[in-house]
């Protein structure tokens, strides 16, 4: 693992790591656990929801849900469900792309260097087989609503992985993806030190300073909304909510 990149060969994996493979040219990645055996468990929309605006703007991110016709189903996938949480083989969960895998316990200047959110947190993880226990209660249990930014298929993975909750209403989750998106929109536009310059190499300067300032602060691994939450209180797809707010 680097800077640079976090790609992983296959044979290099252990049950519990958490993984990822980008879409749609880097514009965002799917995530989940790998279990072992050749399977991860991981969360999702349907197909064209994974937004769920119900717009064109669905149509950007693809469904992480395994695309096999009922008459020509995954003979290595569970194809009870194509939405939640669910249990794929690899080959489907990488839908023909790379396999990279998430690093915890990053310093913070290591974290801010990797720009891109969604790669890495300051948070450790918890043990393999805590990491693992989480993900099959969940795989049976759901994990509450699917949210492009409160709750998604990052969120599911970083919490198998620590147990860590959002516990404030506060528009973004666990997701560094999400903070990636809110930190780079709001940069330059919402930060009143733009007007000591008007220069382009100033103002860059200031966004990008912004950008790395907001990504770090919203990181699970250093945010203080954040607690430990049992997965046994996560039992029906609302208890996720109700845990997060009265927690």
């Amino acid at each position: 693992m680097g800077v640079l990149s976090n790609k992983i060969r296959r044979d290099l994996l252990k049950p519990g790591d958490h993984i990822y493979s980008w879409r749609r040219a880097y514009l965002y990645a799917h995530h989940g656990i790998y279990v072992g055996e050749g399977k991860v468990v991981h969360f999702t929309r349907g197909a064209g929801q994974e937004i769920g605006t119900g717009t064109v703007l669905d149509r950007f991110l693809v469904s992480s849900s395994p695309s096999h016709s009922p008459d020509n189903p995954c003979p290595n996938c569970d194809q009870s469900t194509l939405d939640g949480v669910m249990s794929s083989c690899i080959d489907c969960f990488l839908s023909g792309g790379d396999l990279y895998l998430f690093e915890y316990g990053v310093t913070p200047a290591f974290f801010v260097a990797k720009a891109r959110g969604g790669t890495c947190t300051l948070a450790r993880s918890d043990p393999p087989e805590d990491v693992l226990h989480r993900a099959s209660f969940l795989l049976q249990n759901g994990f509450g609503s699917y949210d492009i930014f409160k709750n998604n298929c990052e969120d599911f993975a970083i919490y198998c992985k620590t147990g860590l909750l959002v516990f404030t209403s506060i528009s973004v989750g666990r997701s560094g993806q999400a903070a990636s998106f809110v930190a780079a929109a709001t940069a330059v536009v919402s930060s009143p030190l733009r007007f000591m310059t008007t220069s382009f190499t100033g103002l860059g300067a200031i966004g990008c300073g912004m950008y790395c300032v907001s990504r770090l602060v919203s990181d699970i691994g250093i945010r203080r909304d954040v607690r430990k939450v049992s997965v046994e209180r996560l039992i029906t797809p609302c208890a996720l909510d109700e845990s997060v707010a009265a927690t």
